[in-house]
């Protein structure tokens, strides 16, 4: 998929940061504290909001959090038979 002009630019500041639109971030929820991933296509720089994954086997189904980690609910279910 090509990438879509939004026709919004940004400065970027003297620490190389910039700021993302509030439409933007609300189209895509993105909220503060949430991971923003980096990738390189060609020559474009891509953004996309990290979704959440469970720390063991990568799945997105039933997430919980324990200890600032996702876990699903399977390998919840393995680890409290230990």
């Amino acid at each position: 998929m090509a990438p879509r002009a939004t026709g919004v630019s940004r400065k970027v500041d003297d620490l190389g940061r910039i700021v993302l639109p509030a439409e933007l971030r609300r189209s895509f929820d993105i909220r503060e504290g949430d991971h923003v991933e980096i990738a390189v296509e060609d020559d474009h720089i891509v953004l996309s909001k990290r979704r959440s994954l469970c720390t063991f086997c990568g799945s997105a189904d039933g997430l919980r959090s324990y200890r600032e980690h996702q876990v699903c609910s399977n390998c919840l279910s393995e680890l409290k038979r230990f």
